[in-house]
């Protein structure tokens, strides 16, 4: 099993900035990639990333992927048994990200500019569902695309939350810090 620090060493950060900003990409801050979106600090996105507990062969989920780099982490994770499809609302921004993904060679990895629905309802149930940007509450939307056994990372009111469906069609959830997102659209 590949391990989140792993990932971080084999997916670099700096392949999926702006021209602009790459010299940067060794500082644990997020950093501007356009249309007043950014590439998260990576100690964010590995404490995100661990709190997901991903497995390979697992179907994943990115919802606000930007320039693609929390879903090529997740494709490394995942490995060639699994699945990930990458959503972002920015247009430009995904297409975009489609190719630092793409730059990558892993066909099982997807982006996508983000439908008129949140997630990715058409290749639901998933695994796992990583959410990078703030949500006012748990969108129950994206719960009903989580597996049984699923699990959704999600920042809601600054406060990180992992959040498990109950088997009675809501959700539990718990709290694991205090982070700041761009707002979930």
């Amino acid at each position: 099993m590949r391990t989140v620090t792993e990932a971080i060493s084999a997916i670099r950060r700096q392949d999926f900035l702006p021209a602009s900003q790459r010299a940067f990409a060794r500082q644990d801050r997020p950093l501007p990639i356009g249309n007043g979106q950014t590439n998260s600090q990576p100690r964010t996105v590995i404490a995100m990333l661990e709190l997901l507990e991903i497995c390979p062969g697992d179907r994943v989920l990115d919802v606000g992927a930007g320039s693609g780099w929390t879903t090529a982490l997740l494709g490394y994770l995942v490995g060639p048994k699994g699945s990930v499809i990458g959503v972002e609302l920015e247009e430009s921004l995904a297409a975009w990200g489609a190719q630092n993904v793409a730059a990558y060679a892993m066909p099982w990895v997807e982006m996508h500019p983000a439908l008129e629905v949140l997630g990715w309802p058409t290749g639901a149930p998933y695994d796992r569902i990583l959410v990078s940007a703030a949500a006012r509450e748990v969108p129950q939307e994206l719960v009903d695309q989580l597996t049984p056994t699923g699990r959704m990372v999600i920042p809601v009111r600054g406060t990180m939350r992992v959040v498990t469906p109950d088997g009675r069609g809501g959700w539990r959830s718990t709290a694991h810090g205090s982070y700041r997102f761009v707002e979930l659209r």
